[in-house]
């Protein structure tokens, strides 16, 4: 990573190409540093999916967390989507992780299991 000094100096903007990225300094529509981040997330993965429960944070209510899904982030939206439609509850994609609201542990098991994931209970 650049030092302040230099994340300071760089082009913030230029007129033939518009804005650009500060962590390349390329041109926003030359950018890769979306796609190598999640190149990154992906190659940082074991292959083993983790459900677990937490309530830290959420002022009391649980929710049930899926890490480890080796899927990129459009991918990993639609399995979200499904895995909500089953439980039959809300939640969100957040960095890479899938939150569903309550405790719906077991049946999230048996479905990623179903599709083919290697799964474990993380957690208490």
């Amino acid at each position: 990573m650049a030092s302040l000094q230099d994340q300071l100096r760089g082009l913030v903007y230029s007129t033939e190409h518009g804005e650009t990225c500060p962590g390349c300094r390329q041109p926003i529509t030359e950018c890769r540093c979306a796609e190598q981040a999640e190149e990154a997330r992906l190659a940082a993965l074991d292959g083993i999916v983790r459900i677990r429960r937490e309530t830290s944070g959420r002022k009391g209510k649980g929710v049930t967390t899926i890490s480890g899904v080796p899927l990129p982030e459009k991918e990993l939206k639609a399995l979200a989507k499904a895995l909500k439609q089953r439980c039959g509850t809300g939640g969100a994609v957040k960095a890479g992780v899938i939150e569903i609201q309550g405790d719906h542990r077991e049946a999230l098991k048996a479905e990623l299991e179903r599709r083919g994931y290697r799964v474990k209970l993380a957690g208490g």
